[in-house]
Protein backbone atom coordinates (compact mmCIF):
# COMPACT_ATOMS: atom_id res chain seq x y z
CA UNK A 1 0.00 0.00 0.00
CA UNK A 2 1.61 3.65 -0.85
CA UNK A 3 0.99 6.41 1.44
CA UNK A 4 1.68 9.83 0.88
CA UNK A 5 4.78 10.06 2.86
CA UNK A 6 5.94 7.04 -0.52
CA UNK A 7 4.96 9.93 -2.85
CA UNK A 8 7.32 12.69 -1.03
CA UNK A 9 5.18 14.39 1.26
CA UNK A 10 5.45 14.06 4.98
CA UNK A 11 2.25 15.40 6.16
CA UNK A 12 4.15 14.94 9.91
CA UNK A 13 6.68 17.13 9.17
CA UNK A 14 4.07 19.78 7.92
CA UNK A 15 2.41 19.63 11.39
CA UNK A 16 6.05 20.39 13.46
CA UNK A 17 6.58 23.11 11.30
CA UNK A 18 3.11 24.50 11.62
CA UNK A 19 3.99 23.91 15.87
CA UNK A 20 7.57 25.73 15.67
CA UNK A 21 5.75 28.52 13.51
CA UNK A 22 2.86 29.50 15.67
CA UNK A 23 4.47 31.24 18.94
CA UNK A 24 6.73 33.63 16.06
CA UNK A 25 3.32 34.19 14.57
CA UNK A 26 1.99 35.27 17.69
CA UNK A 27 4.23 38.22 18.22
CA UNK A 28 3.35 39.88 15.36
CA UNK A 29 -0.85 40.16 16.15
CA UNK A 30 -2.00 43.82 16.98
CA UNK A 31 -5.52 45.23 17.53
CA UNK A 32 -7.61 43.41 14.87
CA UNK A 33 -7.00 40.41 14.43
CA UNK A 34 -9.33 38.24 15.04
CA UNK A 35 -8.66 34.81 15.23
CA UNK A 36 -5.17 33.08 15.08
CA UNK A 37 -2.66 30.65 13.10
CA UNK A 38 -4.59 27.59 11.74
CA UNK A 39 -7.96 29.21 10.61
CA UNK A 40 -9.10 28.71 7.34
CA UNK A 41 -8.80 32.19 6.83
CA UNK A 42 -7.37 35.29 8.68
CA UNK A 43 -9.73 37.64 10.00
CA UNK A 44 -8.87 41.64 10.56
CA UNK A 45 -11.27 44.03 11.63
CA UNK A 46 -11.23 47.72 10.33
CA UNK A 47 -12.33 50.11 13.44
CA UNK A 48 -10.74 53.13 13.50
CA UNK A 49 -11.24 54.36 9.93
CA UNK A 50 -14.33 56.76 8.31
CA UNK A 51 -13.44 55.97 4.80
CA UNK A 52 -10.79 53.44 4.53
CA UNK A 53 -9.26 52.52 1.12
CA UNK A 54 -7.69 49.05 1.05
CA UNK A 55 -4.28 49.22 -0.25
CA UNK A 56 -2.82 45.57 -1.11
CA UNK A 57 0.87 44.28 -2.73
CA UNK A 58 2.21 40.99 -3.66
CA UNK A 59 5.80 40.14 -4.48
CA UNK A 60 8.76 37.68 -3.71
CA UNK A 61 12.02 37.08 -3.01
CA UNK A 62 13.56 36.07 -6.06
CA UNK A 63 16.90 34.41 -6.94
CA UNK A 64 18.39 36.01 -3.97
CA UNK A 65 17.05 32.69 -2.12
CA UNK A 66 20.12 31.30 -4.11
CA UNK A 67 22.56 32.99 -1.75
CA UNK A 68 20.55 31.52 1.18
CA UNK A 69 20.71 27.90 -0.37
CA UNK A 70 24.39 28.25 -0.59
CA UNK A 71 25.27 30.11 2.74
CA UNK A 72 22.48 27.79 4.15
CA UNK A 73 21.13 30.90 6.11
CA UNK A 74 17.32 31.09 5.93
CA UNK A 75 16.29 33.78 8.67
CA UNK A 76 16.49 36.87 6.91
CA UNK A 77 14.64 36.05 3.62
CA UNK A 78 11.22 35.88 4.89
CA UNK A 79 12.37 39.92 6.11
CA UNK A 80 12.98 40.75 2.75
CA UNK A 81 9.79 39.03 1.61
CA UNK A 82 7.73 41.14 3.57
CA UNK A 83 9.88 44.67 2.91
CA UNK A 84 9.12 43.98 -0.71
CA UNK A 85 5.08 43.81 -0.33
CA UNK A 86 4.66 46.58 2.61
CA UNK A 87 6.99 48.92 0.93
CA UNK A 88 4.92 49.42 -2.49
CA UNK A 89 1.94 49.94 -0.42
CA UNK A 90 3.59 52.41 1.40
CA UNK A 91 4.45 54.83 -1.62
CA UNK A 92 0.34 55.44 -1.52
CA UNK A 93 0.35 56.30 1.84
CA UNK A 94 -1.19 53.38 3.40
CA UNK A 95 -0.07 51.54 6.90
CA UNK A 96 0.45 47.94 6.33
CA UNK A 97 -1.89 46.18 9.05
CA UNK A 98 -1.62 42.43 7.71
CA UNK A 99 0.51 39.97 5.50
CA UNK A 100 0.02 36.47 4.49
CA UNK A 101 2.99 34.72 3.22
CA UNK A 102 3.46 31.24 0.81
CA UNK A 103 6.12 28.40 1.20
CA UNK A 104 7.04 26.32 -1.75
CA UNK A 105 9.46 23.42 -1.51
CA UNK A 106 10.45 20.26 -2.99
CA UNK A 107 11.12 18.53 0.79
CA UNK A 108 9.75 20.56 3.77
CA UNK A 109 11.96 20.46 6.67
CA UNK A 110 10.31 21.95 9.67
CA UNK A 111 13.10 23.59 11.12
CA UNK A 112 13.94 25.51 8.00
CA UNK A 113 10.35 26.40 7.15
CA UNK A 114 10.29 28.08 10.83
CA UNK A 115 13.57 29.82 10.25
CA UNK A 116 11.68 31.39 6.84
CA UNK A 117 8.88 32.61 8.86
CA UNK A 118 11.05 33.46 11.84
CA UNK A 119 12.30 36.44 9.14
CA UNK A 120 8.42 37.14 7.85
CA UNK A 121 7.70 37.48 11.57
CA UNK A 122 10.53 39.76 11.86
CA UNK A 123 9.23 41.59 9.05
CA UNK A 124 5.94 41.92 10.16
CA UNK A 125 6.86 43.20 13.65
CA UNK A 126 9.34 46.19 11.70
CA UNK A 127 6.14 47.07 9.40
CA UNK A 128 3.60 46.94 12.47
CA UNK A 129 1.89 44.61 10.83
CA UNK A 130 0.42 41.74 11.80
CA UNK A 131 0.56 38.01 9.89
CA UNK A 132 -2.63 36.44 9.89
CA UNK A 133 -2.38 33.51 7.39
CA UNK A 134 0.03 31.48 5.06
CA UNK A 135 0.44 28.53 3.26
CA UNK A 136 3.40 25.57 3.27
CA UNK A 137 3.75 23.36 0.10
CA UNK A 138 5.41 20.76 -0.22
CA UNK A 139 5.84 19.96 -4.18
CA UNK A 140 8.65 16.68 -4.68
CA UNK A 141 9.62 16.29 -8.49
CA UNK A 142 8.84 20.29 -9.16
CA UNK A 143 11.39 22.02 -6.27
CA UNK A 144 14.18 20.04 -5.95
CA UNK A 145 15.29 19.26 -2.58
CA UNK A 146 16.29 21.98 -0.48
CA UNK A 147 15.15 24.69 -2.42
CA UNK A 148 12.34 26.88 -1.30
CA UNK A 149 10.80 29.49 -2.86
CA UNK A 150 8.90 32.16 -0.71
CA UNK A 151 6.18 34.86 -1.44
CA UNK A 152 4.17 36.86 0.22
CA UNK A 153 0.78 39.34 0.15
CA UNK A 154 0.36 42.92 1.67
CA UNK A 155 -2.60 44.56 2.82
CA UNK A 156 -3.10 48.31 4.11
CA UNK A 157 -5.06 50.86 4.73
CA UNK A 158 -5.26 54.88 4.14
CA UNK A 159 -8.13 57.16 4.54
CA UNK A 160 -8.97 58.20 1.21
CA UNK A 161 -8.27 61.05 1.62
CA UNK A 162 -4.97 60.64 1.95
CA UNK A 163 -4.38 58.42 -0.34
CA UNK A 164 -0.94 59.78 -2.12
CA UNK A 165 -1.10 58.93 -6.17
CA UNK A 166 1.24 62.12 -7.22
CA UNK A 167 -1.57 64.71 -8.41
CA UNK A 168 0.10 67.59 -6.27
CA UNK A 169 3.85 67.32 -7.37
CA UNK A 170 5.01 70.35 -8.77
CA UNK A 171 7.60 71.95 -10.57
CA UNK A 172 10.31 72.53 -8.21
CA UNK A 173 9.52 69.85 -5.84
CA UNK A 174 12.40 68.29 -3.96
CA UNK A 175 13.44 64.98 -4.12
CA UNK A 176 14.56 63.09 -0.73
CA UNK A 177 16.54 60.02 -0.97
CA UNK A 178 16.68 57.38 2.04
CA UNK A 179 19.85 55.29 2.08
CA UNK A 180 19.28 51.50 1.43
CA UNK A 181 21.01 48.85 3.29
CA UNK A 182 22.54 47.30 -0.23
CA UNK A 183 21.02 45.57 -3.44
CA UNK A 184 17.99 44.57 -1.24
CA UNK A 185 16.47 42.02 -3.22
CA UNK A 186 17.08 43.22 -6.77
CA UNK A 187 19.29 42.73 -9.57
CA UNK A 188 20.46 38.93 -7.93
CA UNK A 189 20.65 37.14 -11.42
CA UNK A 190 23.47 39.39 -12.33
CA UNK A 191 24.92 39.87 -8.57
CA UNK A 192 25.22 35.80 -8.64
CA UNK A 193 26.76 35.66 -12.28
CA UNK A 194 29.46 38.15 -11.36
CA UNK A 195 29.86 37.10 -7.44
CA UNK A 196 30.89 33.28 -7.64
CA UNK A 197 32.52 32.82 -4.11
CA UNK A 198 30.37 33.45 -1.20
CA UNK A 199 33.26 33.17 1.41
CA UNK A 200 35.34 36.09 -0.23
CA UNK A 201 36.27 38.60 1.89
CA UNK A 202 34.49 42.29 1.55
CA UNK A 203 35.16 44.71 4.27
CA UNK A 204 36.12 42.33 6.94
CA UNK A 205 32.56 40.18 6.38
CA UNK A 206 31.78 37.38 3.80
CA UNK A 207 30.22 38.39 0.83
CA UNK A 208 27.57 36.26 0.98
CA UNK A 209 26.42 37.31 4.33
CA UNK A 210 26.51 40.87 2.67
CA UNK A 211 24.66 39.93 -0.25
CA UNK A 212 21.61 38.58 2.42
CA UNK A 213 21.35 41.95 3.98
CA UNK A 214 17.53 42.28 4.63
CA UNK A 215 15.94 44.92 2.69
CA UNK A 216 15.11 47.75 4.83
CA UNK A 217 11.63 48.40 5.90
CA UNK A 218 10.76 52.17 5.31
CA UNK A 219 6.86 51.83 7.01
CA UNK A 220 7.75 53.14 10.99
CA UNK A 221 9.46 56.48 9.46
CA UNK A 222 7.59 57.53 7.05
CA UNK A 223 4.47 57.30 8.31
CA UNK A 224 5.88 58.76 11.75
CA UNK A 225 6.68 61.88 8.38
CA UNK A 226 3.14 61.63 7.30
CA UNK A 227 1.84 63.10 11.02
CA UNK A 228 3.82 66.16 10.43
CA UNK A 229 4.34 66.94 6.54
CA UNK A 230 2.69 66.81 2.95
CA UNK A 231 4.72 64.44 1.27
CA UNK A 232 3.24 64.60 -2.43
CA UNK A 233 5.15 61.49 -3.93
CA UNK A 234 6.91 58.32 -2.79
CA UNK A 235 8.71 55.31 -4.72
CA UNK A 236 10.21 52.58 -3.63
CA UNK A 237 13.53 51.48 -5.56
CA UNK A 238 13.31 47.83 -6.48
CA UNK A 239 13.90 45.98 -9.84
CA UNK A 240 14.11 48.72 -12.63
CA UNK A 241 16.09 50.87 -10.17
CA UNK A 242 15.73 54.83 -10.82
CA UNK A 243 14.65 54.62 -14.41
CA UNK A 244 11.59 52.58 -14.10
CA UNK A 245 10.81 53.35 -10.69
CA UNK A 246 10.94 56.94 -9.59
CA UNK A 247 8.43 57.94 -12.82
CA UNK A 248 5.69 55.37 -11.18
CA UNK A 249 5.01 57.94 -8.55
CA UNK A 250 4.11 60.91 -11.26
CA UNK A 251 0.26 61.49 -12.60
CA UNK A 252 1.30 64.22 -15.04
CA UNK A 253 3.89 65.09 -17.18
CA UNK A 254 6.98 65.41 -14.71
CA UNK A 255 10.79 64.51 -14.81
CA UNK A 256 13.06 63.84 -11.92
CA UNK A 257 16.33 65.11 -12.42
CA UNK A 258 18.66 63.74 -10.30
CA UNK A 259 22.11 65.05 -9.25
CA UNK A 260 24.33 62.12 -9.44
CA UNK A 261 27.11 63.58 -7.90
CA UNK A 262 24.39 64.01 -4.88
CA UNK A 263 24.65 60.54 -4.21
CA UNK A 264 26.51 58.37 -1.98
CA UNK A 265 26.85 54.49 -3.60
CA UNK A 266 26.52 51.57 -1.54
CA UNK A 267 30.26 49.96 -1.89
CA UNK A 268 28.32 46.77 -2.67
CA UNK A 269 27.69 48.46 -6.01
CA UNK A 270 31.22 50.07 -6.94
CA UNK A 271 32.47 45.97 -5.98
CA UNK A 272 30.52 44.64 -8.57
CA UNK A 273 31.46 47.62 -11.49
CA UNK A 274 34.84 46.25 -10.29
CA UNK A 275 33.87 42.58 -11.38
CA UNK A 276 32.24 43.59 -14.58
CA UNK A 277 28.77 45.11 -14.13
CA UNK A 278 28.05 47.21 -17.24
CA UNK A 279 28.01 50.91 -14.81
CA UNK A 280 26.03 52.58 -17.86
CA UNK A 281 23.05 50.21 -16.75
CA UNK A 282 23.58 50.43 -12.76
CA UNK A 283 20.76 52.79 -12.31
CA UNK A 284 18.07 50.45 -14.14
CA UNK A 285 19.03 47.46 -12.32
CA UNK A 286 19.76 48.49 -8.72
CA UNK A 287 19.07 51.02 -6.30
CA UNK A 288 22.68 52.24 -5.84
CA UNK A 289 21.92 53.23 -1.94
CA UNK A 290 18.67 54.86 -1.93
CA UNK A 291 16.41 52.24 -1.23
CA UNK A 292 12.98 54.86 -1.06
CA UNK A 293 12.35 58.25 -2.22
CA UNK A 294 10.50 60.95 -1.18
CA UNK A 295 8.65 64.05 -3.19
CA UNK A 296 8.19 67.00 -1.44
CA UNK A 297 7.83 70.94 -1.27
CA UNK A 298 10.78 72.84 -1.34
CA UNK A 299 10.02 74.83 1.73
CA UNK A 300 10.03 71.34 3.85
CA UNK A 301 13.31 69.31 2.76
CA UNK A 302 15.38 70.41 5.82
CA UNK A 303 12.76 69.82 8.13
CA UNK A 304 12.04 66.16 6.43
CA UNK A 305 15.57 65.43 5.83
CA UNK A 306 16.06 66.56 10.11
CA UNK A 307 13.32 64.53 11.11
CA UNK A 308 14.43 61.30 8.58
CA UNK A 309 17.59 61.62 10.52
CA UNK A 310 16.25 61.75 14.16
CA UNK A 311 14.63 58.50 13.06
CA UNK A 312 17.76 56.79 12.60
CA UNK A 313 17.80 56.68 8.20
CA UNK A 314 20.38 58.48 6.47
CA UNK A 315 18.78 61.02 4.14
CA UNK A 316 19.37 63.82 1.56
CA UNK A 317 18.33 65.71 -1.12
CA UNK A 318 18.96 64.11 -4.61
CA UNK A 319 17.08 65.79 -7.11
CA UNK A 320 14.46 67.93 -8.01
CA UNK A 321 10.99 67.91 -10.50
CA UNK A 322 10.68 69.81 -13.58
CA UNK A 323 7.76 69.71 -16.36
CA UNK A 324 8.44 67.45 -19.22
CA UNK A 325 7.89 63.74 -19.97
CA UNK A 326 7.83 60.76 -17.11
CA UNK A 327 11.43 59.81 -16.95
CA UNK A 328 14.40 60.12 -15.08
CA UNK A 329 17.73 62.32 -16.13
CA UNK A 330 20.95 62.04 -14.78
CA UNK A 331 23.07 65.12 -14.52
Amino acid sequence: MVTYKDSGVNIEEGYKSVELMKEQVKKTFIPGVLNTLGSFAGMFELGKYRNPVLVSGTDGVGTKLQIAFKANKYDTVGIDCVAMCVNDILCHGAEPIFFLDYLACGKLEAETAADLVKGVTEGCIQAGCALIGGETAEMPGFYSEGEYDIAGFAVGVVEKEDIIDGSKIEEGDVLIGIASSGPHSNGYSLIRKLVTDLDKDFNGSKIGEVLLTPTKIYVKPILKLLENFEIRGMAHITGGGFYENIPRMFKNQYTAVIMRESLEIHPIFKHLIELGADEGHMFNTFNMGIGFVLCVKQQDEEEIIKELKELGEKAYKIGYIKKGKKEVVLV
